[in-house]
């Protein structure tokens, strides 16, 4: 008797490559909620989430573009220091729900030590919530800050033209791209002193 094919269809998120079916079902069955991280080129999401049987519930969350929303904060929304502060405030809102330890999820990110995505990780960790994870992919308390970038602000600001053009939006928020340190503290006391971090703002 003739037989129909054997093989079996991915699902449609495999196929697409946006799920790793195996790594999330391990992340799932470690029985805490997940630390999701996300990146895209001008922003980082980070969120808390509890996976149930009817589905995933978001316990926390905090979008990079709050930050300029709620604190006024001048810098970029996708570089390092943003990435940390995004995840100091999802930290403090899921620390204020009750949330202890979680289990890191990057989903089909590629892991590169010091990136933004364990930026925003050191800025979980730092609002109290244990995450398993090794030291050394984390990024130096440097990097967070922006020290590089009021580094090589100071570079260019020999050469005029090129330093108007790269750092435009900075000046235009009326930030000089040297202090992004001192804006980078501003905001970070701003959320240490917020309980619970404030609410959710939709963004």
């Amino acid at each position: 008797m003739a037989k129909g094919p054997t093989y079996r269809v991915s699902f449609r998120r495999r196929r697409e490559g946006k799920t790793d079916y195996r790594a999330r079902r391990a992340l799932i069955r470690s029985g805490l909620p997940r630390l999701v991280i996300r990146k895209t080129l001008n922003n980082t999401i980070v969120q808390v989430v509890e996976a149930r049987i009817e589905g995933d519930r978001v316990v926390a969350s905090a979008s990079s573009s709050e930050l300029r929303k709620l604190f006024g904060w001048k810098g970029d929304c996708g570089n390092l220091p943003a990435s940390y502060l995004t995840g100091l405030l999802c930290g403090k809102r899921a620390s204020s729900k009750g949330v202890t330890h979680l289990i890191l999820d990057i989903g089909l990110h590629s892991p590169s030590k010091g990136a933004r995505i364990f930026a925003a990780l050191k800025g979980v960790l730092d609002a109290g919530i244990q995450v398993p994870h090794s030291e050394g992919v984390l990024p130096d308390e440097g990097r967070v800050r922006g020290d590089h970038i009021a580094g090589y602000a100071k570079v260019l600001s020999s050469d005029p033209e090129r330093y108007n053009s790269l750092f435009s939006e900075y000046l235009s928020r009326g930030l000089r791209p040297e202090d992004i340190v001192n804006e980078f503290t501003r905001v970070k006391q701003k959320i240490e002193s917020l309980p619970g971090g404030v609410e959710e703002s939709g963004a």
